[in-house]
């Protein structure tokens, strides 16, 4: 369990990094209104780095909305299942989609971002672009985090798989608990009612 949780520490704090991207996003933004409108003077950069830094938030939060069970997810049928059934499925998906999926990406954004570098490409987008091989550079860095939480996601499904229940996680982001049925909802209220009375 001590390894899971460092891998979820290290997501958790790559996201919370990068989420101040939106902080400069903001201002990014505010500074090209201000000029454009105020004073009728539009930036030549403001476009291409506010692309980059909302591709670069994007991506970079991947590995943390992993690491707090935070994805969308289509489980309508599987959380009926039992935690081993739905630790088994949730195990091949890894093995047979997510990680090939991310090595994909992290081997082919290697390939895009040292073939940038090397040309020391620019944005097309505006006259004299910024650089935009560190933004590239984020396609295999997103994918490499993203596949150290896929082990700590294994080595959960896997501990699951032994114990029959699903391992503590991380407690910043929490699923809402959605009542399966409408009986155990009005059982819930009458309980929390039964105690406030008492």
């Amino acid at each position: 369990m001590r390894f899971i949780f460092m891998i979820d520490h290290l997501s958790t704090w790559v996201g919370k990094l990068f989420a101040w991207a939106i902080l400069i996003l903001t201002f990014v933004v505010s500074y090209e209104v201000f000029m454009r409108y105020a004073l009728g003077a539009p930036t030549t950069w403001a476009y291409d780095t506010s692309y980059m830094l909302y591709g670069t938030l994007f991506m970079m939060s991947g590995a943390y909305a992993l690491a707090h069970n935070a994805h969308v997810r289509a489980d309508v049928v599987s959380r009926y299942f039992a935690p081993r059934v739905q630790a088994g499925f949730e195990l091949a998906l890894y093995l047979l989609f997510f990680y090939p999926g991310i090595l994909a990406l992290m081997w082919s954004g290697w390939d895009f971002f040292a073939i940038s570098f090397r040309q020391n490409e620019h944005s097309s987008f505006t006259p004299g672009g910024p650089p935009i091989w560190p933004y590239k550079f984020v396609i295999p860095a997103c994918a490499a985090f993203l596949a150290l939480q896929g082990v700590a996601e294994v080595a959960r499904c896997v501990l699951c798989l032994k114990h029959g229940q699903w391992p503590r996680r991380l407690g910043d982001v929490e699923e809402i608990a959605i009542p399966v049925n409408k009986e155990a909802e009005i059982e819930a209220a009458q309980k929390d009612s039964g105690e406030t009375r008492q």
